[in-house]
């Protein structure tokens, strides 16, 4: 049986701060971790999210941000890392390392053949098991939007949320009629397992659904406003939460457009890190693409009038 840990409140899936040359910035990151540790609510740090440029990392790179992430905040908070990987054999193995790297729980990505090919039902439960039987950490369900080849269907979470190793599950649907039923599903097997949503780009629709956190990339720029959403929802106080949110949006709109997130997305993220002061530099690896010029401006306007400028403790 793994331990439990405390997964409802904010949990930040951090950027990783590259140098010029595209190498990880240990220093950046660890100060930028310590910083975020220390935020309030927060219940976690989350390594290698897509917010985190996984698919640019190697898998030596991705334990090795997780080292360096657990080093650095020094247990006053868990972290947890993701696993992304094409087979059952290699998930074993990055969630080893992980668990090596100072992890303390592992955010479980569906394989990306499933979103070119499918899968069966019986994949995924065999999949979670492995990792648990590999690494014996908790595991946390990562859920993709509704509309890819990828997606979990409602009687499928209910199923994973019966999993001991199960103990908890980022919602990503990006529907809310199966948002619901998802929410719904997994609440009447498992009522206690924390529910996270994971919808950066429509954070108080997504919460207003019932749910125990926020498990976000976004929590990299705005940890602060972030909670004070989550709060003001917890308490029923909808005319603050729809004020909050109201600060929140010039801010997400310069982030992520119009559409949900992306690679640029994430640069744009990254770009509104160094402009708040939270990183010294924006650097992305290829093939993502900084900013324009214009998307720059935008970004750095936001940033101004959001009045959210950071000085990061060394």
């Amino acid at each position: 049986m793994t331990t439990a840990l405390d997964f409802k409140g904010l949990i930040p899936a951090i950027a990783v701060p590259f140098r010029d040359d595209f190498s990880i910035d240990e220093a950046g990151l660890g100060r930028f971790a310590r910083w975020l540790s220390r935020q309030r609510g927060i219940k976690a740090l989350m390594t290698n999210g897509h917010t985190g440029e996984v698919f640019s990392l190697t898998p030596r790179e991705r334990a090795e941000v997780t080292r360096i992430t657990a080093d650095a905040v020094a247990g006053t908070v868990p972290v947890i890392s993701s696993i992304v990987c094409e087979g059952t054999i290699d998930a074993g193995e990055q969630a080893v390392m992980a668990r090596d790297a100072g992890a303390s729980a592992l955010d479980v990505m569906p394989p990306h053949h499933w979103l070119r090919f499918g899968f069966r039902p019986s994949h995924v439960i065999e999949y979670f098991e492995a990792i648990d039987k590999a690494a014996g950490l908790p595991l946390i369900v990562h859920v993709y939007p509704a509309w890819t080849k990828a997606s979990f269907s409602s009687a499928l979470l209910a199923e994973l949320a019966q999993l001991d190793c199960v103990h908890a599950f980022k919602i990503g649907t990006r529907e809310m009629n199966k948002y619901a039923r998802d929410l719904e599903a997994i609440r009447a097997v498992a009522p206690d397992k924390a529910l996270l949503t994971c919808h950066d780009e429509y954070l108080l629709a997504s919460m207003v659904q019932g749910i125990d956190g926020a498990l976000v990339g976004f929590a990299s720029l705005i940890p602060g406003l972030i909670m004070d959403l989550l709060d003001a929802v917890q308490n029923g106080d909808l005319n603050e939460a729809r004020r909050i949110q109201a600060i929140i949006d010039p801010l997400k709109q310069s982030v992520y457009g119009d559409g949900e997130p992306t690679g640029e997305a994430h640069a744009c993220m990254k770009a509104a890190m160094a402009a708040a002061g939270i990183f010294d530099s924006a650097t992305v690896r290829p093939p993502t693409v900084p900013p324009s010029e214009a998307e720059l401006a935008r970004i750095k306007a936001a940033v101004a009038a959001a009045g959210i400028a950071q000085s990061i403790p060394a």
